[in-house]
């Protein structure tokens, strides 16, 4: 059955525009848990203007299912946190440090060399590791070249086009994913998913390992409460099966 992480992320920028500790980002790690989400994830920035470094240190402790790590692993201080946390996974991101959130995946044959260096130095730690990239089968292939255990696939464009045509939007989803399983790679997905769309993808595509959601969830909460929420999205995995 597909998992769903939540990525705290939106909570952390709730706190940071007041300062203080309101909402306590460690406690919502915990609350979420408690809800029924079956992972929690995080992606902290350079500029650590949501999820902090300290965060991610407080939160390691108090997670009892599985912790997920995005970020870019060419910024040196991510990397030296993710060995010194060692969450359960850690998803590569090619985001610059500019960017507002992610906005494209891996070239993983072009990058091969870094990815392949990357994948080594966290599964010797025990790691996880997971590459963002978009719904190419060559991305998913190379991906499994560089030695990751899973790819995530970059929803975004399938979260613009389902209102329109559902069928169309998921197509290259499916290729992907199809190439993804067949080079015997796990798989994730994330970006833009959303109680409108979620259940339609893993309905297509059942075989995910784990959908990470956080900006849609966190703001559903608003109107319906976090556990609500979390049960929601639950409900749309789990019709599926």
């Amino acid at each position: 059955m597909t998992r769903l992480s939540v990525n705290i992320n939106k909570i952390a920028t709730i706190r940071n525009a007041r300062g203080g500790n309101v909402p306590d980002v460690t406690k919502a790690a915990v609350d979420c848990e408690r809800f029924g989400a079956e992972g929690i994830t995080v992606h902290p920035r350079p500029d650590e203007r949501h999820i902090r470094y300290t965060d991610v240190r407080e939160i390691r402790p108090l997670i009892t299912t599985e912790f997920n790590i995005e970020g870019n692993p060419t910024v040196q201080s991510f990397v030296d946190l993710v060995l010194e946390v060692v969450p359960d996974q850690v998803t590569m991101v090619p985001d610059s440090h500019s960017a507002i959130t992610s906005n494209a995946g891996w070239n993983t044959l072009e990058h091969r060399s870094l990815l392949t260096d990357l994948c080594n130095t966290f599964k010797a730690k025990g790691i996880r590791t997971s590459i963002f990239i978009d719904p190419d089968p060559k991305m998913a292939e190379g991906a499994a070249a560089c030695g990751a255990d899973r790819v995530e696939l970059y929803t975004a464009a399938y979260a613009e086009d389902y209102p329109k045509n559902p069928e169309e939007a998921i197509s290259a989803y499916i290729k992907a994913a199809e190439a993804a399983r067949e080079a015997g790679l796990g798989l994730n997905a994330g970006h833009d998913l959303s109680l409108e769309n979620l259940a339609y993808f893993v309905k297509n595509i059942p075989w995910t390992d784990e959908v990470s959601i956080g900006h849609a969830l966190i703001s559903d909460a608003l109107y319906m409460g976090l556990e609500k929420t979390i049960g929601a999205y639950l409900s749309e995995i789990r019709k599926n099966y």
